[in-house]
């Protein structure tokens, strides 16, 4: 069992990381129902928390049947962050999280997400006056360092720790990487095997199937694994590594059946959360993923991208169900 403060996780913890236009309720609501354990939503601008911008504070909406969930918020303003930190906890997670890892040049050039790895004091002291700021357990997302020359990794663990910081979930990247290249795991299994931590460490990046997941398991020792991009129209992901890892055997790849059931249970989510007309346009970057591996699908995903009512799009999907039904399950990827 890892424990994030009084959040107990059992077995080996299979996170869902927190992916900008991807997280949301409906998206984390098909993972949580095949396998994640704990969950984490967009990252939210600490600015557009404390003006009160309706997009971040959306953002904030979580559901009963997400928990546990962690409210992830980044920003490059100490006293922003405090508030923000402030404003998320009344929206009751189990956990609030702060963004120090993402790469994007508009948030880490200013100094927010991976950029604050060029300020450790910095860094410390805004996570000092979160964690100070709200009762909840907070964690940390963060990359190595900002660039091979900056990969400070125990240093950085080590100072969030000291002010409190519960769990530390480590990309294996630089922010000079952003997503390219292999994500290095020996830099993460060095911090876990730090004899000063003591907090859980979690490993992100490259983590695509159930076999790969055991093996850096096993390999560096982490306490549990955060799961992204392989998760994107794919979130049979988490049930299929907690299935190998009991008992070795893969499981089948999903059926057209199957594909087709999540598909149309994710948008109706997505209706339901956002509207008919939002709803709809923000589903269809998902589709894709889906039905990916499938030959001849692409005249059908046209049409899932241009229709505009709920009805339609329902009906497209039964019928990709009867038109693929003795196409062979595509492997997950």
């Amino acid at each position: 069992m890892v424990q994030i403060g009084d959040v107990k996780l059992e077995g080996f913890p299979l996170l869902l990381a927190p992916m900008e236009d991807v997280s949301d309720p409906p998206f984390r609501a098909v993972c949580k129902e095949n396998g994640a354990d704990i969950m984490y939503t967009e990252f939210i601008s600490a600015e557009g928390l404390i003006r009160d911008a309706a997009k971040s504070v959306q953002k904030l909406d979580i559901y009963d049947y997400e928990r546990p969930i962690g409210i992830q918020i980044f920003g490059d303003k100490i006293d922003s962050m405090r508030q923000a930190a402030a404003i998320a906890e009344e929206a009751r997670p189990e956990v609030v999280d702060i963004n120090y890892g993402c790469p994007v040049k508009k948030v880490a050039c200013k100094g927010a997400g991976a950029g604050i790895l060029l300020d450790l004091p910095k860094m410390q002291k805004m996570t000092d006056e979160i964690v100070k700021q709200v009762g909840l357990p907070v964690t940390v997302k963060t990359r190595l360092g900002w660039d091979n020359d900056t990969i400070q990794i125990i240093e950085v663990a080590k100072r969030l720790q000291d002010v409190g910081v519960q769990a530390l979930t480590i990309h294996g990247r630089t922010r000079k990487q952003m997503y390219k290249g292999e994500a290095d795991w020996s830099y993460i299994a060095e911090v876990k095997n730090h004899p000063d931590i003591h907090i859980p460490i979690f490993g992100n990046g490259d983590i695509d199937s159930p076999e790969k997941a055991l093996d850096y398991k096993n390999k560096y020792g982490v306490d549990g694994i955060m799961i992204g991009r392989a998760a994107i129209g794919y979130p049979w992901i988490f049930n299929e590594i907690k299935h190998f890892m009991a008992t070795g055997e893969k499981l089948p790849s999903p059926d057209i059946h199957e594909r087709v059931s999540v598909a149309k249970k994710h948008l109706d989510f997505s209706v339901e959360w956002k509207g008919e007309r939002k709803g709809i346009f923000e589903m269809r970057r998902h589709y894709t993923n889906y039905f990916r591996g499938i030959p001849h699908f692409k005249p059908y995903r046209t049409k899932l991208v241009e229709l505009e009512t709920r009805e339609e799009i329902s009906a497209v999907l039964d019928e990709v169900g009867e038109v693929f039904d003795t196409v062979i399950s595509p492997v997950a990827v």
